[in-house]
């Protein structure tokens, strides 16, 4: 898993802290400053280029800590686990030949 799948996964479980180095963490005097740059940075690789803030907006976001912030998106670079993908393989017919011995799957470069 990409750490950017790793970081969404953890934002989706409440755990978004623990993607911070243990020994950095520690150190860090204001949690919720570190999750809300975890936040802003989930903001800025939402899949949709059109959902993602433009800079002056990473500014105002990352300085104005009353600025409410939407909720992030699936990242654009999020990486399915091998199950899901398999999974999806199956249940999608129309990915598959007739005969079910071919499948094409695009993978990003």
């Amino acid at each position: 898993m990409s750490l950017i799948g790793y970081a969404w996964q953890l934002w989706n479980e409440d755990r978004a802290l623990e993607v911070i180095d243990s020994e950095v963490g520690e150190s860090c005097p204001r949690a919720d400053e570190v999750n809300r740059c975890i936040h802003v940075s989930l903001l800025c690789v939402q899949d949709q280029a059109k959902d993602r803030p433009t800079m002056e907006n990473v500014v105002l976001m990352l300085t104005k800590e009353t600025m409410p912030l939407p909720p992030p998106q699936q990242p654009a670079f999020f990486i399915n686990t091998v199950e899901e993908e398999a999974e999806e393989r199956e249940n999608k017919s129309d990915n598959c030949s007739i005969n079910k011995v071919s499948i094409s799957v695009m993978v990003a470069r």
